[in-house]
């Protein structure tokens, strides 16, 4: 099965021994109350966004779906934060790339829709336009260190691992089209959004590009973190769509095939956590 690849050769005394980098840390220290912040906002007091954030986002689903990004960013970049092993967060930080790098496009195709006067804005301006670098520029690095796989390692099963690179492969799909092509799923999406809202919450879709790391390596540890994250931003999103029911169009079809891929997907990662976790502790105690 596929295995990792070196992005570059580690100059001559460069140690492969998997650890993070120092600089991987202090990126993830930095992030992390900023998206923790943003989550607050935008989760709490989804209806105070014109006052709070960088632009007015309605209806108040759009906001919360954001969060979820947020808190899922969080959970990730506090483990990046305590983790001792690169191949537990590599794959992350190239979704996190796509998600930047797709917001501050959105940023300047719409500048003329956000709140120029308020210091949230020059926040998020700053944060999109430099954290695509930098993210990328971290992750280059600290690959140059990451380990060959163990032997011991457990791995993903061909079926599993065929659905988890499916839905990765339609999430980036879906987020995609939303981002390119806003005015084609306008009119089918489940709730209200504009032509940025739309490629906001096509950002967020991309997030999901995490999981194709099993069609290059099929290790647990390589996904694992990013099964968590998925869960913690599913359950925030199905929770925020109680919440904001009024803002959903129950008469649209996609409504309804989006609420039960959603639920179909937090219900299937909750079980591949389940069984993958009792294979790690069985053997650990072989």
């Amino acid at each position: 099965m596929g295995r990792d690849r070196p992005s570059a050769v580690p100059p001559a005394g460069e140690r492969r021994d998997d650890r993070i980098l120092a600089a991987t840390r202090v990126l993830a220290v930095v992030l992390v109350p900023i998206l923790l912040t943003a989550f607050a906002i935008l989760y709490a007091f989804p209806a105070d966004t014109g006052r709070l954030f960088a632009w007015t986002i309605r209806p108040e689903l759009t906001p919360m779906v954001l969060a979820s990004a947020y808190l899922g960013g969080g959970w990730f970049f506090v483990r990046v934060v305590h983790e001792s092993r690169w191949a537990r967060v590599s794959a992350g930080l190239l979704s996190v790339t796509l998600f930047a790098a797709l917001l501050g496009v959105a940023t300047v195709i719409h500048w003329d829709r956000f709140n120029h006067g308020h210091l949230a804005f020059w926040l998020w301006a700053a944060l999109y336009f430099t954290a695509p670098f930098l993210v990328v520029a971290t992750w280059g690095a600290n690959q140059r260190v990451a380990a060959p796989p163990r032997p011991e390692e457990v791995c993903v099963g061909p079926v599993a691992r065929v659905v988890v690179a499916t839905g990765a492969g339609l999430a980036l799909v879906q987020g995609l089209v939303m981002f390119v092509l806003p005015s084609l799923m306008i009119p089918v999406w489940p709730w209200l959004l504009t032509p940025l809202t739309c490629r906001v919450v096509g950002a967020v879709f991309c997030l999901g590009s995490a999981g194709l790391v099993v069609l290059v390596d099929r290790r647990w540890v390589r996904l694992r973190l990013m099964v968590e994250v998925e869960v913690v931003m599913l359950a925030l999103i199905l929770v925020g769509m109680l919440r904001a029911r009024g803002d959903l169009y129950p008469d649209r079809p996609l409504t309804w095939l989006l609420l039960g891929g959603f639920i179909a997907t937090l219900v299937a990662s909750l079980w591949l956590w389940r069984v993958m976790a009792a294979l790690e502790r069985g053997l650990s105690e072989g």
